[in-house]
Protein backbone atom coordinates (compact mmCIF):
# COMPACT_ATOMS: atom_id res chain seq x y z
CA UNK A 1 0.00 0.00 0.00
CA UNK A 2 2.84 2.37 0.88
CA UNK A 3 4.51 1.63 -2.47
CA UNK A 4 1.25 2.31 -4.31
CA UNK A 5 0.75 5.59 -2.48
CA UNK A 6 4.31 6.67 -3.22
CA UNK A 7 3.83 5.78 -6.88
CA UNK A 8 0.64 7.80 -7.13
CA UNK A 9 2.27 10.81 -5.46
CA UNK A 10 5.17 10.59 -7.90
CA UNK A 11 2.80 10.58 -10.89
CA UNK A 12 0.95 13.63 -9.51
CA UNK A 13 4.23 15.55 -9.15
CA UNK A 14 5.23 14.73 -12.75
CA UNK A 15 1.83 15.84 -14.08
CA UNK A 16 2.13 19.11 -12.13
CA UNK A 17 5.59 19.87 -13.58
CA UNK A 18 4.38 19.05 -17.10
CA UNK A 19 1.45 21.47 -16.78
CA UNK A 20 3.65 24.27 -15.45
CA UNK A 21 6.16 23.76 -18.22
CA UNK A 22 3.43 23.96 -20.84
CA UNK A 23 2.11 27.30 -19.46
CA UNK A 24 5.52 28.93 -19.19
CA UNK A 25 6.34 28.07 -22.81
CA UNK A 26 3.07 29.18 -24.36
CA UNK A 27 2.39 32.44 -22.51
CA UNK A 28 5.53 34.28 -23.76
CA UNK A 29 4.92 33.12 -27.34
CA UNK A 30 1.40 34.50 -27.29
CA UNK A 31 2.55 37.72 -25.68
CA UNK A 32 5.52 38.00 -28.00
CA UNK A 33 3.44 37.48 -31.12
CA UNK A 34 0.94 40.09 -30.05
CA UNK A 35 3.67 42.60 -29.28
CA UNK A 36 5.35 42.00 -32.63
CA UNK A 37 2.09 42.42 -34.51
CA UNK A 38 1.31 45.66 -32.68
CA UNK A 39 4.80 47.02 -33.32
CA UNK A 40 4.55 46.13 -37.01
CA UNK A 41 1.26 47.98 -37.35
CA UNK A 42 2.60 51.05 -35.57
CA UNK A 43 5.65 51.13 -37.82
CA UNK A 44 3.73 50.65 -41.05
CA UNK A 45 0.99 53.22 -40.43
CA UNK A 46 3.23 56.31 -40.39
CA UNK A 47 5.13 55.01 -43.43
CA UNK A 48 1.90 54.59 -45.36
CA UNK A 49 0.67 58.04 -44.34
CA UNK A 50 3.97 59.74 -45.13
CA UNK A 51 4.43 57.99 -48.43
CA UNK A 52 0.96 58.52 -49.84
CA UNK A 53 2.26 60.79 -52.61
CA UNK A 54 0.60 63.94 -51.25
CA UNK A 55 3.83 65.78 -50.35
CA UNK A 56 6.28 67.31 -52.82
CA UNK A 57 9.66 68.86 -52.03
CA UNK A 58 10.74 71.31 -54.73
CA UNK A 59 14.16 72.91 -54.49
CA UNK A 60 16.88 74.84 -56.25
CA UNK A 61 20.37 74.33 -54.86
CA UNK A 62 23.42 76.30 -55.98
CA UNK A 63 26.12 74.69 -53.83
CA UNK A 64 24.42 71.60 -52.38
CA UNK A 65 23.24 72.95 -49.02
CA UNK A 66 19.60 73.37 -50.00
CA UNK A 67 19.69 69.98 -51.70
CA UNK A 68 20.78 68.38 -48.43
CA UNK A 69 17.92 70.01 -46.53
CA UNK A 70 15.46 68.99 -49.26
CA UNK A 71 16.64 65.38 -49.11
CA UNK A 72 16.11 65.28 -45.35
CA UNK A 73 12.61 66.74 -45.69
CA UNK A 74 11.64 64.27 -48.40
CA UNK A 75 13.02 61.33 -46.44
CA UNK A 76 11.35 62.30 -43.17
CA UNK A 77 7.96 63.12 -44.73
CA UNK A 78 7.92 60.41 -47.39
CA UNK A 79 7.58 63.16 -49.99
CA UNK A 80 8.69 63.24 -53.61
CA UNK A 81 11.66 65.33 -54.74
CA UNK A 82 11.75 67.73 -57.67
CA UNK A 83 14.95 69.64 -58.41
CA UNK A 84 14.83 72.93 -60.26
CA UNK A 85 17.66 72.88 -62.78
CA UNK A 86 18.54 75.95 -64.88
CA UNK A 87 18.83 75.17 -68.59
CA UNK A 88 22.08 77.10 -68.40
CA UNK A 89 23.64 75.74 -65.17
CA UNK A 90 25.46 78.07 -62.82
CA UNK A 91 29.23 77.56 -62.60
CA UNK A 92 31.40 78.39 -59.61
CA UNK A 93 32.47 81.55 -61.41
CA UNK A 94 28.81 82.44 -62.05
CA UNK A 95 28.10 82.19 -58.32
CA UNK A 96 30.95 84.44 -57.25
CA UNK A 97 28.88 87.28 -55.81
CA UNK A 98 32.01 89.19 -54.79
CA UNK A 99 32.79 89.67 -58.48
CA UNK A 100 30.69 92.47 -59.95
CA UNK A 101 31.00 90.88 -63.39
CA UNK A 102 29.80 87.42 -62.35
CA UNK A 103 26.48 86.08 -63.59
CA UNK A 104 24.64 86.34 -60.26
CA UNK A 105 25.96 89.86 -59.69
CA UNK A 106 24.75 90.93 -63.11
CA UNK A 107 21.37 89.28 -62.54
CA UNK A 108 21.09 90.99 -59.19
CA UNK A 109 21.72 94.38 -60.72
CA UNK A 110 19.43 93.82 -63.70
CA UNK A 111 16.09 92.19 -62.83
CA UNK A 112 15.41 91.50 -66.49
CA UNK A 113 18.20 88.92 -66.39
CA UNK A 114 16.54 86.99 -63.58
CA UNK A 115 14.10 85.19 -65.85
CA UNK A 116 16.03 81.92 -65.60
CA UNK A 117 14.85 79.17 -67.91
CA UNK A 118 14.53 75.76 -66.24
CA UNK A 119 14.92 72.33 -67.82
CA UNK A 120 11.45 71.63 -66.37
CA UNK A 121 9.12 74.01 -64.54
CA UNK A 122 6.07 71.77 -64.14
CA UNK A 123 5.63 68.50 -62.24
CA UNK A 124 3.87 65.31 -63.27
CA UNK A 125 0.76 64.61 -61.17
CA UNK A 126 0.89 68.14 -59.78
CA UNK A 127 -2.80 68.07 -58.86
CA UNK A 128 -2.26 65.10 -56.55
CA UNK A 129 0.01 66.99 -54.15
CA UNK A 130 -1.58 68.65 -51.13
CA UNK A 131 1.60 69.97 -49.49
CA UNK A 132 4.51 71.56 -51.35
CA UNK A 133 7.80 72.44 -49.69
CA UNK A 134 9.83 74.95 -51.70
CA UNK A 135 13.53 75.35 -50.91
CA UNK A 136 16.18 77.77 -52.09
CA UNK A 137 19.36 79.58 -51.05
CA UNK A 138 19.09 83.23 -50.04
CA UNK A 139 20.56 85.62 -52.61
CA UNK A 140 20.80 89.27 -51.55
CA UNK A 141 18.07 88.79 -48.95
CA UNK A 142 15.53 87.10 -51.27
CA UNK A 143 14.90 83.65 -52.70
CA UNK A 144 17.32 82.66 -55.46
CA UNK A 145 15.48 83.75 -58.59
CA UNK A 146 15.48 80.43 -60.48
CA UNK A 147 12.68 79.53 -58.03
CA UNK A 148 10.58 82.39 -59.41
CA UNK A 149 10.28 80.62 -62.76
CA UNK A 150 8.72 77.57 -61.10
CA UNK A 151 6.39 79.59 -58.90
CA UNK A 152 5.09 81.62 -61.84
CA UNK A 153 4.52 78.50 -63.92
CA UNK A 154 2.22 76.69 -61.47
CA UNK A 155 -1.19 77.09 -59.88
CA UNK A 156 -1.00 76.51 -56.11
CA UNK A 157 -4.75 76.63 -55.53
CA UNK A 158 -5.74 74.18 -52.79
CA UNK A 159 -2.16 73.49 -51.75
CA UNK A 160 -0.34 74.21 -48.51
CA UNK A 161 3.01 75.73 -49.45
CA UNK A 162 5.91 75.75 -46.99
CA UNK A 163 9.08 77.62 -47.96
CA UNK A 164 12.51 76.86 -46.53
CA UNK A 165 15.93 78.27 -47.22
CA UNK A 166 19.59 77.79 -46.44
CA UNK A 167 22.12 80.53 -45.83
CA UNK A 168 25.41 81.13 -44.08
CA UNK A 169 24.10 84.12 -42.13
CA UNK A 170 21.07 85.77 -43.75
CA UNK A 171 17.62 85.06 -42.38
CA UNK A 172 14.51 84.04 -44.28
CA UNK A 173 13.50 87.68 -44.55
CA UNK A 174 10.52 88.39 -46.80
CA UNK A 175 11.49 85.69 -49.28
CA UNK A 176 8.49 83.47 -48.54
CA UNK A 177 6.05 86.37 -48.63
CA UNK A 178 7.45 87.59 -51.94
CA UNK A 179 7.06 84.14 -53.46
CA UNK A 180 3.48 83.97 -52.18
CA UNK A 181 2.73 87.32 -53.85
CA UNK A 182 4.31 86.06 -57.05
CA UNK A 183 2.23 82.89 -56.97
CA UNK A 184 -1.03 84.61 -56.13
CA UNK A 185 -2.55 81.25 -55.15
CA UNK A 186 -2.07 78.67 -52.41
CA UNK A 187 -2.00 78.71 -48.63
CA UNK A 188 1.56 79.86 -47.96
CA UNK A 189 2.89 79.14 -44.49
CA UNK A 190 5.66 80.82 -42.53
CA UNK A 191 8.98 79.51 -43.78
CA UNK A 192 12.14 78.37 -42.06
CA UNK A 193 15.81 79.14 -42.47
CA UNK A 194 18.48 76.45 -42.05
CA UNK A 195 22.17 77.13 -41.72
CA UNK A 196 24.51 76.02 -44.46
CA UNK A 197 25.43 73.11 -42.18
CA UNK A 198 21.90 71.76 -41.92
CA UNK A 199 21.52 68.43 -40.14
CA UNK A 200 18.82 65.80 -40.11
CA UNK A 201 18.07 66.66 -36.47
CA UNK A 202 17.51 70.30 -37.43
CA UNK A 203 15.00 69.27 -40.06
CA UNK A 204 13.27 66.75 -37.80
CA UNK A 205 12.82 69.37 -35.09
CA UNK A 206 11.20 71.75 -37.56
CA UNK A 207 8.95 69.07 -39.00
CA UNK A 208 7.84 68.13 -35.49
CA UNK A 209 6.84 71.74 -34.91
CA UNK A 210 4.82 71.63 -38.14
CA UNK A 211 3.09 68.43 -37.07
CA UNK A 212 4.72 66.06 -39.56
Amino acid sequence: MKKLTALLMGLMVMISFTACGSESTEAPQTSGTGSSSSSSQQDSEPAAAAGDGSTLVVYFSATGNTEEAANYIAELTGGDLFELEPADPYTDEDLNYSNDDSRVSQEHENEELRNVELTASTVDNWDEYDTVFIGYPIWWGIAAWPVDTFVEANDFTGKTVIPFCTSASSGLGDSGELLAELAGTGDWQEGHRFSSRVSEDDVQTWLDELGF
